[in-house]
């Protein structure tokens, strides 16, 4: 096979996944490069609602992440989840998804801790949440949503309580909320008609 061949064969199947993946992985390098300057500027920590740049890190602080294992951590859930809900969703929807997702879990840890947030985790929450829906029937809630429910946000609950590492389990337990009420959101039309 001969190099055009082999790039012609590959395609760009999900742009807001793979869009995430290389910004990530841009970020991540240079935050090695500036030895940790980067994730020092783009995380979520506060500093004073007077400050615009805590705004934009309501955002930022997905993109950053602690070290190489905690990028591929979190985007190995996100490359396999990920195309499957951008390609139900959409191009806007799973944007819009991602924008929101940030910034409630972003503002809930301003308000309740004073530590850095960073990493895609919330993200991956509200991925793995949304993704249970795509096998919605009409007016029927598929056990394998409350299952996926109970077992990703009841355990970060339980972590949440009895943890004392450095994860945000909140905001973990924000994302999954998220994702939830984006695929309620998107799926309430299925539950109004069998009413």
């Amino acid at each position: 096979m001969t190099k055009k061949k082999f790039f012609s064969a590959i395609s760009i199947n999900s742009p807001v996944i793979l869009g995430f993946f290389f910004v990530s992985a841009v970020i991540l390098a240079l935050n090695y490069l500036t030895m940790g300057m980067t994730n020092r500027w783009l995380s979520c920590y506060k500093t004073g609602w007077s400050d615009p740049l805590q705004y934009l890190r309501l955002f930022t602080h997905v993109l950053v992440h602690m070290d190489y294992s905690h990028f591929v951590g979190n985007f190995l859930l996100i490359l396999v989840v990920g195309p499957m809900v951008e390609e139900k969703y959409g191009f806007k929807n799973t944007v819009l998804m991602f924008l929101f997702t940030a910034a409630v879990t972003g503002g809930i840890h301003l308000v309740i801790s004073r530590n850095m947030l960073m990493g895609a985790s919330g993200v991956v929450f509200a991925l793995i949440l949304i993704a249970s829906f795509t096998n919605i029937r009409e007016g029927k809630l598929p056990l394998t949503v409350l299952l996926v429910g109970l077992l990703y946000i009841g355990s970060e609950v339980v972590r949440c309580l009895y943890s004392s590492d450095n994860i945000s389990h909140i905001s973990h337990i924000a994302g999954g909320i998220c994702g939830a009420g984006f695929g309620l959101l998107h799926h309430g039309d299925k539950f109004r008609k069998r009413q």
